[in-house]
């Protein structure tokens, strides 16, 4: 599959779409049906589901389903309720890399989460786990 993400210029990255979520399902029409199966060769929008960078080259899982083009959900890290990644939701995605080594992990969380997990006197560390990436 050729992959194009807007904003990102990463040589060697693959893509795949979960087909097990795309089969599993039914659809109520024939439109809908070909917007869960494209035909081969065409140019499609897709948002990105997760992303894997523990060995080159990375790897992102797709998702063209019409309810995550729209609002994009996934389950917090910590608490693990359902949580909003779309512009608008109150998820924080961190990736933790280490210091003498290639690969990451990626983390996703409630604000709230992690927040309470950082240390009650480092107040200004949980103030900005709060407001990090919020429109002023």
């Amino acid at each position: 599959m050729i992959v194009e993400i807007i904003g990102h210029k990463h040589a060697g990255l693959s893509a795949s779409i979960d087909m097990i979520q795309q089969f599993s399902r039914t659809t109520s029409s024939h439109d809908e049906l070909l917007a869960l199966f494209p035909p081969v060769g065409s140019q499609i929008d897709a948002v990105i589901e997760q992303i894997h960078r523990w060995h080159p080259p990375v790897s992102v899982r797709l998702s063209i389903r019409p309810a995550d083009l729209e609002a994009m959900t996934w389950h917090c890290d910590f608490c693990g309720e359902q949580i909003t990644l779309s512009p608008g939701g109150d998820a924080l995605i961190l990736d933790s890399r280490s210091n003498d080594g290639p690969g990451s992990h990626t983390v996703i969380s409630h604000r709230s989460c992690l927040a309470e997990r950082i240390r009650p006197e480092n107040t200004g560390e949980r103030a900005r786990a709060m407001k990090i990436g919020k429109m002023c």
